[in-house]
């Protein structure tokens, strides 16, 4: 996933061993399963059989079926069938080797999540037309719930992977922990901060990754057009678990501040979404410390 990720658990570091390299072990199991950088990966597989229903393992059916239903909330500001979009503007190379993965398919332009359907009854994926899927947006938030899942009998605990948050229970000052929104264009700064217990806080920001071939080019792209969003620069969550969390702050950063806001608030979580002129929006909520 190309991603730091650091687990804390408070007051049991020894007891919590195990479990914090069991949690360990799913932000691998995430990465083999839904990495579109591996020709190897169940998902590049997959994209390869277009029309037949494919049984996919829990992982990678949870993460497709989450991206679906984030896109079709969101009216396809957040679309799984990204890839096509994300490739052409160089978004193309394995973050541990550098080499450029191949295209294994060529969508049509007019491709979306609307072409993908998914069978619960059967655990199917189905590929009705050729798409590159890319499950950037709910892979990381997946992999972090899942490596909460590990870590929740210990009540007090957080993870951070690359910035996206997890934190359950309290910090060791006995307090709810404190998040700090990075500020997107001052490095070592913050924008904001949280006081939060229990929940994902997940950011978005057009400072994250460039292609290093389209100049000003960020590696958030309205699917809808194709073109780099850029109502926004950053665009953060708190909700109750990481994968909406994730997928959301990527769709309120595609819609930008009134429509993102909107979104975040009639599906009932909290979100600030900060500007190009760096004014920061958020919910009526919005949990500041």
């Amino acid at each position: 996933m190309g991603t730091l990720v650091t687990v804390e658990v408070v007051g049991a570091e020894t007891e919590a061993d195990a479990a914090i390299e069991r949690a360990f072990g799913w932000f691998r199991a995430v990465e083999d399963a839904c990495t579109r950088f591996d020709e190897r990966s169940e998902l590049m597989q997959l994209v390869t059989h277009v029309g037949v229903p494919v049984t996919a393992s829990a992982i990678l059916y949870e993460a497709v079926r989450f991206a679906l239903h984030v896109a079709h909330e969101s009216g396809g500001a957040f679309d799984p069938t990204v890839g096509r979009h994300l490739l052409r503007r160089g978004f193309d190379r394995h973050y541990k080797t550098g080499a450029t993965v191949a295209a294994v398919v060529d969508p049509p332009s007019d491709v979306s999540y609307r072409d993908v359907h998914v069978n619960a009854d059967y655990r199917t994926i189905t590929l009705h037309r050729p798409v590159l899927l890319d499950l950037g947006g709910v892979a990381k938030g997946l992999a972090i719930d899942l490596a909460a899942r590990e870590l929740q009998s210990f009540t007090n605990f957080g993870i951070d992977a690359g910035g996206d948050i997890y934190v359950g229970g309290h910090n060791a000052d006995a307090q709810e922990w404190s998040v700090g929104i990075r500020h997107p264009r001052t490095p070592g700064a913050v924008v904001d901060a949280v006081r939060v217990s229990n929940v994902a806080v997940c950011t978005s920001g057009d400072y994250e990754r460039d292609s290093g071939t389209l100049a000003d080019e960020h590696h958030i792209v309205d699917p809808r057009t194709g073109n780099t969003a850029s109502s926004a620069v950053s665009a953060t969550v708190v909700a109750p678990t990481a994968m909406l969390a994730d997928a959301l702050a990527t769709a309120a950063f595609v819609l930008g501040p009134t429509d993102g806001i909107a979104l975040l608030e009639r599906l009932g979580v909290e979100g600030l979404i900060v500007t190009s002129d760096l004014q920061q929006v958020e919910t009526a909520g919005w949990p500041r410390a």
